[in-house]
């Protein structure tokens, strides 16, 4: 076993093909991220200790990587363990944490892999909701410890955010941002982990606003979601907000916001619309109810409906996108 003393240098990581990987965690955001590094070749071994999700594992992943032409390739690149000590640790190069939200599951994991891995392994947590510095509070090299944020479902979404906490190693951050790359990817570095880093962080200002003028009864839920979907956010696979002030003005922005920034909610809480559903038990899809009503026919064809669309604005952007560099 390494010594957890020693110097820490920044895992150079190099090309996904000379890489092993290890997922710990096989649910739905594991296994996605096990077809976003197995279609560059990676090694990746996933650790799941339920045996029925286990077994499913490998058909999941040549699945979608049969949806991108890569199933020939980057399914052999694929294993599935049951426990950590099934793992040879002197070959991990990378290990990215998926497993459930809570603080004490994840901070207990991670005190086992300083143990087991090598000083120059990049440990990495998909955490949405707690900063790498705290899941390694306390642990020694956490300069190699980083946050690798994926948004669902991981394969289809190119973003992913590289977040460094207090002790993180710029090096390793900047390594691990050119292997995403090399995944075909795109990652953005995000220097302060703050909660909700950096694309959550954009996406619930705007849902506070969203959710305060249903609560004022301004627009109904179905036109906030028109007026985002059809407006505004259509252009967004374009142009994000600074390239749009560009192409806009940012004369003519700097005038409109003087004039309704003032006017913005600034609530430090939920909206009452969301507060009321979160406490009730109307929770979305997996409930039958949140804003819109869903019975199971109604959830296949969304499902379907959103996975056709997402596709779709990937082929879009195709040529804008990293090329995987196995």
């Amino acid at each position: 076993m390494p010594n957890p003393t020693e110097p820490v240098t920044a895992s150079l990581l190099g090309r996904p093909g000379a890489a092993h990987a290890v997922i710990v965690g096989g649910g739905t955001m594991g296994a996605d991220v096990a077809v976003v590094l197995t279609r560059a070749l990676c090694r990746t071994t996933v650790i799941e200790p339920d045996a029925t999700r286990g077994a499913a594992l490998p058909e999941r992943v040549r699945d979608n990587l049969a949806a991108i032409g890569r199933a020939e390739g980057g399914a052999a690149c694929l294993s599935v363990a049951a426990t950590l000590d099934q793992v040879d640790w002197e070959t991990v190069d990378l290990v990215i944490e998926c497993i459930p939200e809570r603080l004490e599951l994840k901070q207990q994991l991670f005190a086992q892999l300083v143990r087991r891995a090598r000083p120059d392994t990049v440990l990495a947590s998909n955490s949405s909701s707690f900063p790498i510095s705290a899941i390694g509070a306390g642990l020694d090299t956490r300069e190699r410890m980083l946050g690798l944020h994926f948004f669902m479902p991981a394969h289809l979404v190119p973003l992913v955010e590289v977040v460094m906490g207090e002790d993180s190693d710029e090096g390793g951050a900047d390594a691990l941002v050119a292997f995403m790359r090399r995944c075909a990817m795109v990652p953005v570095k995000v220097r302060k982990d703050l909660p909700g880093f950096l694309a959550n962080r954009l996406q619930h200002a705007l849902s506070r606003e969203a959710f305060s003028l249903i609560d004022r009864g301004i627009a109904s839920p179905e036109d906030v979601d028109a007026a985002v979907r059809f407006g505004f956010g259509f252009r967004f696979l374009a142009a994000g907000p600074v390239l749009q002030r560009d192409h806009a003005g940012i004369d003519v922005h700097a005038a409109a916001g003087a004039t309704m920034y003032p006017s913005f909610c600034n609530d430090d809480h939920p909206a009452r619309c969301l507060a009321e559903r979160a406490a009730d038990g109307r929770h979305g899809m997996k409930r039958g109810e949140g804003f819109y009503m869903w019975s199971p026919e109604a959830i296949a064809a969304e499902r379907a409906r959103y996975d056709r669309l997402l596709r779709a604005g990937l082929d879009l952007i195709a040529p804008e996108l990293p090329e995987i560099q196995p």
